[in-house]
């Protein structure tokens, strides 16, 4: 497998927005102005938008309006001293939509940005068009999450009693868009260095916590699936429970783990595309 490439020279550019009440975060708004989609890009767990995403951003601005940016508690993102709540990321996604002037967009989430996602469809139903859930579920709490112990007060004690650079350490070492960050050059061990440790480790908390299966059936805008195949963080069978819970779903494999956004791009990349064309097509 080989490492992360250099950061492309062709970044979008990002833009500095105040949230009223929130606070500041760089956002990356690109694309076509006239595009008939707006899409939201909403990141994984340890990752941001960048590590996400970065390989993804030629292609889908090739066709969709694209709003990119960094959790809470995640690279530049939002910082809190309040606990890290999935609930608030939904709400900061509206936030973002309604400082840029959208009023209707299509969230698309990765692994942690899955929970995001139908979170803002169950907060925030009048502003979502359809959903795109890649590499995430509807539940977590018994997948490798739970193995990391990152889902207690045990994680955050053992977090007080290390440098910020053995958390970066060890969080590089086990986590899965970090896990080569030894490989990665100068500006993706910058991105993963950016975290607020403490933040993401109440993430993990969240997500172990995080169960839809009461309400997701209840979902009613079209929805596409991207299935990693050989994820070994968010097993397929149990990504497949978004199928068994939206049999309308359009489903889109990939022969991948985890980190497939990432390793298998040129794989990704025009799936990720299609399924987003789906869900407009059937707005």
């Amino acid at each position: 497998v080989q490492a992360v490439s250099a950061v492309p020279l062709d970044l979008p550019r990002s833009t500095r927005l105040e949230l009223p009440g929130r606070g500041t975060i760089n956002v990356r708004y690109f694309g076509p102005s006239d595009a008939d989609t707006t899409i939201l890009l909403l990141h994984g767990w340890t990752a941001t938008a960048d590590l996400n995403w970065f390989r993804c951003y030629a292609a889908l601005g090739q066709q969709f309006r694209v709003v990119a940016y960094d959790h809470r508690g995640h690279g530049a993102g939002l910082r809190s001293r309040k606990r890290f709540r999935l609930e608030d990321c939904a709400d900061d996604a509206v936030a973002v939509a309604d400082e840029l002037g959208i009023q209707e967009f299509v969230p698309v989430g990765y692994s942690m940005g899955g929970p995001v996602a139908q979170l803002i469809w169950r907060r925030h139903r009048e502003r979502v068009l359809g959903l795109v859930l890649c590499a995430t579920a509807p539940v977590f709490s018994v997948e490798r999450l739970e193995r990391l112990s990152f889902l207690g007060a045990s994680g955050l004690a053992a977090l007080a009693r290390i440098t910020p650079e053995q958390a970066r350490l060890w969080l590089t070492d086990q986590l899965y868009l970090q896990r080569k960050a030894r490989e990665w050059d100068p500006w993706a061990v910058e991105e993963a260095s950016g975290h607020d440790w403490r933040m993401l480790l109440e993430a993990g908390t969240a997500i172990g916590a995080f169960d839809s299966t009461p309400w997701i059936s209840n979902v009613d805008v079209p929805t596409s699936l991207v299935v990693t195949m050989r994820d070994q963080t968010v097993s397929k069978r149990r990504q497949t429970l978004l199928f068994d819970a939206l049999p309308d779903a359009e489903v889109y494999r990939i022969d991948g783990d985890h980190d497939a956004v990432v390793e298998e791009a040129d794989q990704f990349s025009p799936t990720l595309v299609r399924a987003i064309s789906s869900v407009h097509a059937r707005t």
